[in-house]
């Protein structure tokens, strides 16, 4: 080969490769906890479609699933840190990081599911994204609408608080679901996100509690016979993005950013209101889960809130910031 022909596949070479790593450059890491079929991936999945039509296919993300990438606390730290790109975590998982955001994760904060819309939709929700960039230095893209927590296990059905005693139950380790539990008379276990399944399948705990999609996507039905339906916690997650990286980019492309956020954020919504029920009645015929509801709910309700709310009122701002989350539902105050 001559030298000229030499220089041009070099030339070709180099084009090449400055052409590959311009695609990885633009497409993002997205950790994502819970595994396919969930309501994180649902909305790690919309979120990258429209940022790709947004862009003209410039930039997407890559979902990486089932905590490939760490547990949901850890890629909140790596995050923050720049050194991954983007994450779903749950709010009680970025809270460590940015208490305010545990202003979600206290029991009973929302009784239904057109309450947690209407806090997303509200300058309660936009407030937390703003102390989540202070705090944290991440910022908030999108919300992802998970469902309430329900609690599933292998000993027995639970319809009372009287029957979830001595039972072994699996938490997050967030220190407002643990007191929680304690609060319901239950003394919980905290086991990572990635050891849970083994966890329950070895007998190590006796159950565990998460929204039905994560139920189904982690397979939990295989190896637990019973759940109740508790309403607890609604679970917000929010997609989280590295704030170095997003200032990084071109006002053009952040303005896709948050447009591709807030229209995920109500597809993840019409999502879980489409999806739920399908999710439960799989589980129900194909896996036998047996369903109960709660008896006495009142007495959960009354028991969490009165012993749980006032010790954190502190760590998440101040009481008024729970009653500024209840003016917005037009609710008593506290």
């Amino acid at each position: 080969m001559n030298k000229k022909k030499i220089t041009k596949a070099l030339s070709l070479t180099a084009g090449l490769l400055f052409s590959m790593n311009s695609l990885a450059a633009s497409t993002f890491k997205m950790a994502v906890g819970d595994g396919g079929g969930s309501t994180q991936e649902a909305l790690g999945k919309k979120f990258s479609e429209l940022l790709s039509e947004k862009t003209n296919k410039k930039y997407s993300a890559r979902l990486f699933v089932n905590g490939q990438l760490g547990s949901e606390q850890a890629t909140v730290n790596d995050v923050a840190l720049g050194t991954l790109d983007m994450s779903v975590v749950g709010s009680s998982n970025l809270a460590p990081f940015s208490p305010s955001m545990g202003l979600f994760a206290l029991p009973y904060i929302f009784e239904n599911i057109d309450q947690a819309e209407t806090v997303i939709n509200s300058d309660v929700s936009e407030r937390l994204a703003e102390q989540a960039l202070k705090q944290a230095n991440v910022r908030v893209l999108a919300w992802s609408y998970s469902g309430f927590r329900m609690l599933t296990n292998s000993k027995r059905p639970v319809t009372t608080l009287d029957d979830l005693q001595g039972l072994v139950i699996r938490v997050p380790k967030s220190e407002i679901i643990i007191d929680t539990y304690k609060a319901l008379g239950v003394n919980p276990t905290p086991v990572a996100w990635s050891e849970t399944f083994t966890a329950l399948q070895q007998g190590v705990v006796d159950g565990q509690e998460t929204p039905y999609a994560a139920i189904s996507s982690m397979k939990f039905a295989e190896i637990q016979r019973y759940l109740t339906e508790t309403h607890y916690l609604f679970q917000l997650e929010p997609l989280i993005m590295s704030e170095s990286l997003y200032q990084d980019l071109s006002p053009a492309v952040q303005k896709a950013l948050v447009e591709s956020g807030k229209e995920a954020t109500q597809f993840s919504l019409e999502w879980l209101k489409e999806r739920e029920g399908s999710i439960k009645k799989d589980l129900t015929k194909n896996y036998g889960l047996q369903i109960s509801q709660l008896e006495d709910e009142s007495v959960w309700v009354k028991k969490a809130q009165a012993t749980v709310w006032p010790k954190f009122y502190d760590q998440i701002g101040g009481k008024e910031k729970v009653n500024q989350l209840l003016r917005v539902l037009g609710r008593t105050e506290i």
